[in-house]
Parts: structure tokens; sequence; C-alpha cells
């Protein structure tokens, strides 16, 4: 770890162990980090609206043997964001230089929801910087692609959610602010995130939970599909925050990628 960085670090009191905070694109970006150190580090990368919050139950159950680190993006969490929301492409190159300044380029990375827009984009732009990737709940599905219709499934997942998640939600939702809300959910509607997807060429599993109304099976199969190694799960009776809501069942296959990784890695030794 750099000077710069270990300088940025403070420990906190909310379930984590540390607080990040690193200069990047004229913001301070702020990641969230649990786990021992020393052990392989895994990257977070929340939905619409949501913070590092989002991921502590899945940091939680990986934090024996991997180190989380859930960054917040750009108007959301602890990290500012200018004054117009920012599209995917620029969410995208904050974290791409975040990646870079924290000498992560190539880690894995675990998305859900609009954070696997984000994740799909840096690809497209900086391949380098992504590794292993786990995306779940991948939007925005090109064949529901309206603000009517992807609202009727927010409201429709709420239920199938852990009642704890909403409090969580509130919390990040506040601090985003509508305004933010609206303008980035504009921009996740018109990024053709399907075009993209073959760009991402690191081994990617692709997850839904079997009650996701916001990522339909024949959508996320479709994802998975257009990877180029990219392969598809799915958690039963789970909504669409698996990260939350089921996080031992997505943990188990984020493990699973990393030993994948790992026995790759000493095979080409």
């Amino acid at each position: 770890m750099d000077a710069a960085r270990r300088a940025a670090r403070k420990v906190t009191g909310d379930g984590w162990d540390a607080a990040e905070y690193t200069g990047v694109a004229g913001t301070r970006v702020h990641a969230a980090v649990l786990g021992p150190a020393g052990a392989p580090e895994v990257v977070c990368v929340p939905g619409l609206g949501c913070s590092h919050r989002y991921f502590r139950p899945l940091a939680r159950w990986l934090a024996p043997a991997v180190r989380v680190v859930a960054v917040d993006l750009p108007g959301f969490g602890r990290t500012p964001g200018p004054r117009e929301p920012l599209d995917v492409r620029g969410l995208s190159l904050v974290l791409g230089g975040w990646l870079r300044a924290t000498g992560r380029g190539g880690a894995p990375l675990v998305a859900n929801s609009a954070g696997c827009q984000v994740v799909v984009d840096l690809a497209a732009h900086s391949p380098d910087l992504v590794g292993p990737a786990v995306l779940t709940g991948p939007t925005v599905d090109r064949h529901a692609r309206s603000p009517l219709r992807q609202l009727g499934r927010l409201l429709a997942d709420v239920p199938r959610e852990h009642p704890a998640l909403a409090l969580v939600q509130a919390r990040d939702y506040l601090t985003a602010g509508p305004r933010r809300l609206a303008g980035t959910f504009r921009h996740l509607l018109a990024d053709p995130v399907e075009r993209k997807l073959p760009h991402l060429r690191a081994p990617t599993a692709v997850v839904r939970g079997g009650r996701d109304p916001i990522a339909p099976r024949p959508w996320v199969r479709e994802v998975a599909a257009l990877l180029p190694d990219g392969r598809f799960a799915e958690v039963p009776g789970a909504g669409h925050a698996l990260n939350y809501s089921a996080p031992a069942e997505l943990g188990g296959i984020v493990l699973a990628l990393l030993a994948e990784r790992a026995a790759g890695r000493r095979g080409g030794a």
C-alpha cells in the first residue's frame, strides 16, 4: 500500500475495519474495508443509490477468508459527487481511476444491479482493470427498458428482500437525494449494456435470485451468453439484493471464482 493511501485510512465505528479516502477525478472516493490484512481482496460495486453499507452482510460472511473493499461511487454514500449526476461512463471512469490509484487494477469485482453496468462499461474502455467478476441481478433488462416497467419491478421486489434492507436503502437514498437518483436512473435506462458485454473477457459468474423481478431469468441468461467467459447461476427463493439477503449463497459463488483464479495461477506458474 502506498503512503498516500495508508495516510487516508481511518478506523470506522460502523462494523467495518477501516475506511479509505482516495483522491480521484476531483473527488475523494470512499471505500469501506473488512477482512484480514494479506487476504485476497474483492472489490464490491453497489447499485443505484446504494453505498458500502449494502454489502456489509456479504462482507461479514467473506471476511474470515477474504478482504472486502466496498467502494462508494460519486454522489452516493460517503463519496461526494458533482452537481449533475454522472452517466455510466462517468461512473466507470472514476471507478477505473480509483482502481489504478489504489493498486487494485485486475482485482475480482462483485457488483449488484446498476453496479454491473458500471463494471461492464469499465471493461469496455479499460479491460486491464477488470479481474474475475460476479454480476448479481444485472440491469437494465433490454426487453423492459422503460421507467414505468422498471419502477414496477423495483416495487415488486421490496417484499422479497430482508426487512432490514429497507432501512439501509432509505438512509442511502436520502444521502443521494431525489435529483441525483432520478438523473442516474435516466442514464442507466439509456445505457446499451448488452452491446458492451462482449468486452468483459474475464471469467464472470452472472447470478440472480430465483424471485428477482428486476433481473428475470431470460435476461440474466442472455447476459451470461453474451460474455466470452460467462456462466449463469441462480439462488432459489432470493430477491434482487443477494449481497444483503443471501450472503452465504452469494459468498460461496465468490469463493468458487477466487479458487478458480488461484488454481489458474498455480497452473500457469
